[in-house]
């Protein structure tokens, strides 16, 4: 009896389903694979990859758009000034001419001055007929009034310097010390250092609480964290961003309590964050969540979909209706919508995410995302419904940028006190940027001041 050959054409659906998803998933981690390892093998792990074959030429391009070429304007003020005869005979050996004057032309240099100034206070000692308590004289150049064994000092302007150098450029104290050295020939020790920012740190206490009260009476914060250590264990840098000034902390803790500390747990005005839950717990806040994350998540959801993950369009939706409500805020930022108009954007907007989280995903991690999404429905176009508030918490990440060589150089602070004045530092230093004050004038007119006389650097809020 003959029997019939098998059918090879016809497979079974499920098998070659199943088959499918296989070739995918195996694709992909063959791919991933080859990315960590060219990551391990390559000197610039952050490469981007070859060069373009065809780049495009470096610089400003030429035509209408170009602009006018900047030149360095010439100083206000003229301190030195050098005549510059014309040479005895013309600039070719061959040539038996004469050189004749036809005018003078200006040139001019901006230098720094390479030196130290060493002072010496006559501080003049006496005492009360009175009472008997002893009296000293201080001059408005001082810093403290210390004498005897801790008579020689580093003046205010060094010690301003040394803590831009430290908190602002990320030089370690080692570096700090050389840098000094070759600079103005002016020997330092790492411990001095150490110690002057200690000292800077005590001294800008009240400006840090002026700060602080500051942020919690702006009408808009913008907060983060990111990872800190203190004496080699695990801590946080909480940054809160106002409308004229920032406030740093470092705290043992990453939860409510810390942020709190920063932004009052009483905030009324409008709070643009990640997302994270501590932030919700501002009950009397207006609420933005960062469209900026939203978008990431789209994109790497969408990118790093396989199989089931495939086939659903969600993250890709969900990233298109972002986008279109970034593009009502240009638009309505830009005259071409009025904020009424955009108010209704956002409404309409609102109904078409919440459309799109109404069916449950069959991915797992697209249902993550979407779960987010629906906890963060009431916050996502908060932008769009009032003007001046931010749609992403890129205010806070670029305040967190400042902090990071610390981290990377020192991995924290050492002790409690190092990062306290961590904390009172990089508000200070990140305050005066924002309202356009010298940061090295005002830490060495604090230095100089006496206690209750500091300088203001945002005005008293009531």
């Amino acid at each position: 009896m003959d029997v019939p050959a098998q059918d090879t054409k016809s497979v079974c659906p499920g098998c070659a389903e199943r088959d499918r998803e296989i070739a995918e998933l195996k694709a992909r981690v063959a791919k991933l694979g080859a990315a960590a390892r060219a990551g391990k093998r390559q000197a610039a792990p952050f490469s981007k990859g070859p060069p373009k074959a065809d780049p495009k030429t470096p610089g400003r391009k030429s035509g209408e758009d170009h602009g006018a070429h900047r030149h360095r304007d010439v100083p206000s003020r003229i301190d030195e000034v050098y005549d510059v005869p014309l040479p005895d005979c013309c600039s070719d050996p061959a040539c038996p001419g004469r050189v004749l004057l036809k005018g003078v032309a200006q040139q001019y240099q901006t230098e720094i001055v390479r030196r130290s100034v060493n002072r010496q206070f006559n501080v003049a000692v006496g005492a009360c007929d009175a009472c008997g308590r002893r009296v000293q004289g201080r001059h408005p150049l001082q810093t403290s009034d210390a004498i005897g064994a801790a008579a020689s000092q580093v003046g205010p302007d060094a010690q301003a310097l040394i803590v831009q150098l430290n908190k602002e450029a990320g030089l370690s104290h080692g570096k700090v010390k050389r840098f000094f050295k070759a600079a103005f020939d002016m020997d330092l020790s790492r411990g001095g250092i150490c110690r002057a920012m200690l000292r800077a740190g005590r001294r800008c206490e009240p400006a840090y609480r002026a700060i602080v009260r500051r942020v919690q009476h702006s009408p808009f914060v913008v907060p983060d964290e990111t990872g800190w250590r203190v004496g080699g264990v695990l801590a946080w840098l909480h940054v809160a961003v106002g409308q004229d000034a920032t406030a740093y902390l470092v705290h043992r803790h990453r939860g409510y309590e810390a942020a709190a500390e920063l932004i009052g747990a009483d905030y009324e005005g409008f709070l643009t964050h990640d997302g994270w839950s501590a932030y919700e717990r501002f009950i009397y806040a207006i609420h933005q969540t960062c469209l900026g994350h939203l978008l990431r998540r789209s994109k790497e959801l969408a990118e790093a979909a396989a199989g089931v993950a495939a086939r659903s369009r969600f993250p890709l939706a969900v990233k298109a209706i972002l986008k279109e409500a970034l593009a009502v805020r240009d638009r309505r930022d830009a005259g071409g919508l009025t904020a009424e108009q955009a108010r209704g954007q956002a409404e309409l907007l609102s109904r078409r995410v919440a459309a799109l989280l109404v069916p449950p995903q069959a991915d797992a991690d697209n249902e993550r995302f979407a779960n987010h999404l629906w906890n963060q429905q009431s916050a996502l176009f908060t932008f769009l419904e009032y003007g001046g508030v931010d749609a992403t918490n890129h205010k806070a990440e670029q305040a967190i940028r400042p902090a990071v060589p610390n981290r990377k150089v020192c991995g924290g602070n050492r002790t409690e006190a190092g990062a306290r004045a961590q904390s009172v530092l990089t508000s200070v230093l990140r305050t005066t940027v924002q309202r356009g004050i010298d940061s090295l004038g005002f830490i060495s007119d604090t230095l100089k001041a006496c206690f209750g006389r500091q300088p203001q650097i945002v005005p008293e809020t009531g």
